[in-house]
């Protein structure tokens, strides 16, 4: 397996849930990291902790949904710390609610945020790895990117979205040795779905579970990847 010592990683949504344990998992194989998220708070919160750990580290508060915003934060990351070498694309929205009820305001901004902030990080940091001939992306969709269910139209739509997306840029940046993955975790226990009392959280997916997986799929020597990848939990019931 190939060594992710003094690589880049820029990872959306990186100061909490899977952004953050991700981080933590690639700053002990010795990544530089870039963070991406809106909240200053909660990135200095991420950059005080991998800084404790040892990390070299850059943040940079912005929403993805913003086209220059994003393009600037990823310039940011490249200034400091140099070319990405790496790109995790996690910033995500949740939108709930029946297809009648849920506001198209709400499907636009789950659009805004869980497809187009993948498109504006990732067009910023493209050329750079075209230009290095070499690179890594991984975007998180999720199974209801595979499966529709009640109450979960407008956020399968999106997640659908991320996986053709996926599909489409892998096969036009393999010619330059970039490996693009997409991952459709089942429940993942994070901030964005914790809180349902009749569920045993110790039984999900843990972030640190999705991101030693990450970790270990990068590690794999740059002549194969895993293309998708589907992560359940073993018996959550």
């Amino acid at each position: 397996m190939q060594s992710l010592e003094g690589k880049t990683a820029l990872i959306t949504g990186g100061s909490r849930g899977i952004g953050l344990a991700t981080a933590k998992e690639l700053a002990k194989e010795g990544v530089r990291l870039g963070l991406i998220g809106r909240s200053e708070e909660h990135l200095a919160s991420a950059e005080k902790e991998l800084k404790d750990i040892g990390a070299t580290i850059v943040t940079a508060a912005a929403d993805v949904a913003d086209e220059n915003a994003a393009h600037k934060a990823v310039k940011t990351v490249e200034q400091e710390l140099g070319g990405i070498d790496i790109l995790i694309n996690n910033a995500g929205i949740a939108i709930r609610g029946t297809f009648a009820e849920i506001p198209a305001d709400d499907w636009r901004r789950g659009f805004d945020v869980n497809v187009m902030g993948i498109v504006h990080v990732t067009q910023a940091a493209l050329p750079g790895m075209i230009e290095r001939n070499r690179g890594d992306i991984i975007n998180i969709s999720s199974m209801s990117g595979l499966k529709g269910t009640k109450g979960s139209s407008a956020y399968s739509a999106t997640k659908f979205a991320v996986i053709g997306m996926s599909e489409g840029l892998m096969q036009e940046v393999r010619p330059h040795n970039i490996r693009v993955s997409v991952l459709t975790p089942s429940l993942v226990e994070t901030d964005l779905t914790r809180g349902d009392a009749q569920r045993d959280p110790e039984k999900y997916t843990q972030a640190e579970d999705l991101a030693e997986f990450m970790v270990s799929q990068l590690k794999l020597e740059q002549r194969t990847f895993v293309k998708t990848a589907a992560i359940w939990a073993t018996n959550p019931f």
